[in-house]
């Protein structure tokens, strides 16, 4: 039951070129820093990632962007990435924009084991477009497939040995959901602790549901837009 491995270089040992990987975070918050370091060096290419968004230019899923080892994103948000943008209008990125509500619902429909679902978001735009559109009680709704992964890789506040995982507030956004999308789920965790020092009303998502831990070092805690206020 112990799934601690000894560096994220391992957590990965087994993740190849054409992988499909979610990956947790919110902008730059709460993103799996280790892991994409690890990938990043692991040099695989031709990746399909499944996240919010795709870091910066410079920091977070950005770093994969930048190396070329992304040929598709499935997000809700680019704006803060200018090589992002630059591969995409170049015709060398696939992308697949989502609904930031949708995007969540379909990694959730992929972890629940449902066949999709029906919503009113975005009906009569392009995201619609060749999707099965009915009308439920005089109201349209598209039907959206779910979403599932080989690997989720997430970053967790705290994590037990048995892969029972916190996470601290927005940092948590899409990471459970995620975890229970894939196949082989990796968290890091800030503090790593012993089976049974965590409180179980606690616990954000259970172990059963992870298949790695590794001990995270060495966080920047990346900020997007530093904002702060002026001296009175």
């Amino acid at each position: 039951m112990d799934k601690v491995v000894s560096s994220a270089d391992e957590a990965i040992r087994d993740l190849q070129d054409g992988a499909v990987i979610m990956s947790g975070g919110f902008g730059l918050c709460g993103n799996p820093e280790n892991l994409i370091a690890a990938i990043h060096r692991k040099g695989v290419r031709n990746l399909t990632i499944i996240s919010n968004n795709c870091g910066t230019t410079e920091l977070g899923l950005g770093i994969l962007l930048k190396s070329r080892q992304v040929k598709k994103m499935i997000s809700s948000y680019v704006g803060e990435n200018k090589e992002f943008e630059r591969q995409y209008l170049a015709g060398e990125l696939e992308v697949e924009l989502n609904p930031q509500g949708t995007l969540a619902e379909r990694i959730r429909a992929g972890g629940c084991g449902l066949g999709g679902f029906y919503t009113p978001t975005a009906v009569g735009t392009l995201v619609a477009k060749g999707k099965e559109v009915r009308t439920i009680d005089g109201k349209e709704y598209v039907f959206e497939l779910p979403l599932k992964a080989e690997f989720a890789i997430v970053r967790a506040y705290k994590g037990d040995r048995w892969g029972n995982l916190i996470f601290r507030e927005t940092a948590r956004n899409f990471s459970p959901l995620m975890c229970m999308a894939a196949k082989t789920t990796i968290a890091e965790v800030e503090h790593l602790v012993e089976v049974g020092d965590l409180d179980p009303d606690a616990v954000h998502l259970s172990s059963v549901f992870v298949r790695r831990v590794v001990q995270g070092r060495g966080y920047q805690k990346w900020i997007e837009k530093r904002t702060v206020r002026k001296k009175a």
